[in-house]
C-alpha cells in the first residue's frame, strides 16, 4: 500500500523534518499554520517520534516556569 504525503494536512499538527547534518527534528504548528515550537535534534526518525509522543502526553501537565 502507497501511503502519499499530503501537503494540505489539518493544523494543528508536529512536521517532522530532515536537517541539513542527516538529523531528525519536529515543527509543533498551531491551528493558523504558524510553528510554536522546535525540538531538539534526534539520530533517528524513531527518537524524533518519540519525542512527538512525549510531548503530546507530558505537556497538558507542564507547569509554567515564567523567568522574565
Amino acid at each position: 500500500m502507497l501511503i502519499k504525503k499530503s501537503i494540505n494536512m489539518a493544523y494543528p499538527k508536529f512536521v517532522i523534518k530532515k536537517s541539513s547534518n542527516d538529523k531528525y527534528y519536529f515543527n509543533l504548528h498551531a491551528v493558523n499554520s504558524q510553528i510554536i515550537a522546535t525540538s531538539e535534534m534526534y539520530e533517528t526518525k524513531v527518537g524524533c517520534k518519540n519525542g512527538i509522543q512525549s510531548v503530546k502526553s507530558n505537556a497538558p501537565n507542564a507547569e509554567i516556569d515564567d523567568q522574565s
